[in-house]
């Protein structure tokens, strides 16, 4: 495990990533810079293939960006690093399941984290906010995000007014998966992880691609570059050992053993 603001630890192939910076857990340059270089480390290892992220303490989350460095001089818009604010949003070929494990209060830069992930877990504790609006500020990457992730009318409530919702509306309108009681949330995640480690890593990959780079596009375009093998991910999957070792399985009615070529 690492010393400093991020604690990593591996679990087989998971990577569980802890934001631990007292007292709010909130993200400097230096701790973003610190993120992506983790983030991008579990991108390119290929005995890892999935990532909780969590923070430490049990009371916020983290609220985003770290306000008290900015007013000692750091810069709004200064260098995140790697994956842009927080390692993740903008990281580029991040084709792994990540699970955001939200232990608490999450709110602007720090919820824009949280959304970064594929499957959010919220302890029944955890509250919501997007709150640059009082401090007359954009919360540039949720304002793209949010809309697109739950009913259009709550996020620009949210967006608007900056307010609080607590983890169960923010399962009702869909911002997070389920609701885990707070003692529970990280055997939720590691279970939730250990089984998506199990699966085929390939496909996951090709899954994670088409999402992302088909987010905006028309159903036929979409489909289209399918069919015309124009996605890497998907053509590695086709080309694939695990491709026929999941139809082998099948035929045998046995488990497959994926291993990720």
């Amino acid at each position: 495990m690492t010393d400093g603001p991020i604690k990593t630890e591996r679990r087989e192939h998971v990577l569980e990533v802890t934001l631990d910076r007292p007292k709010a857990n909130a993200i400097d340059l230096a701790t973003s810079r610190i993120m992506g270089d983790v983030f991008t480390e579990f991108r390119d290892d290929p005995d890892l293939r999935v990532a909780i992220v969590t923070a430490a303490g049990g009371k916020f989350f983290c609220p985003g960006w770290d306000l008290t460095a900015a007013a000692g001089g750091e810069e709004v818009d200064g260098d995140y690093g790697k994956g842009g604010f927080g390692g993740l949003q903008e990281l580029r070929g991040l084709n792994k399941p990540v699970i955001s494990a939200i232990n608490g209060i999450c709110c602007g830069g720090g919820l824009e984290l949280a959304l970064s992930g594929d499957i959010l877990l919220a302890a029944d504790h955890a509250t919501f906010a997007l709150p640059e609006i009082r401090s007359g500020t954009v919360a540039d990457a949720a304002s793209i995000k949010l809309p697109k992730r739950i009913p259009y009318h709550i996020a620009m409530e949210m967006l608007l007014t900056g307010r609080w919702i607590d983890a169960h509306e923010a399962a009702r309108w869909g911002l997070v998966n389920r609701v885990v009681p707070a003692d529970q949330l990280m055997d939720e995640a590691r279970a939730l992880a250990s089984h998506l480690a199990s699966g085929p890593p390939l496909v996951y990959a090709a899954l994670k691609e088409i999402v992302r780079e088909t987010e905006d596009m028309k159903f036929q375009d979409a489909l289209n570059r399918i069919t015309k093998s124009q996605f890497e991910t998907v053509e590695r999957l086709y080309r694939s050992d695990d491709q026929k070792e999941g139809a082998r399985a099948f035929a045998e009615k046995r488990d497959p053993v994926w291993k990720g070529y």
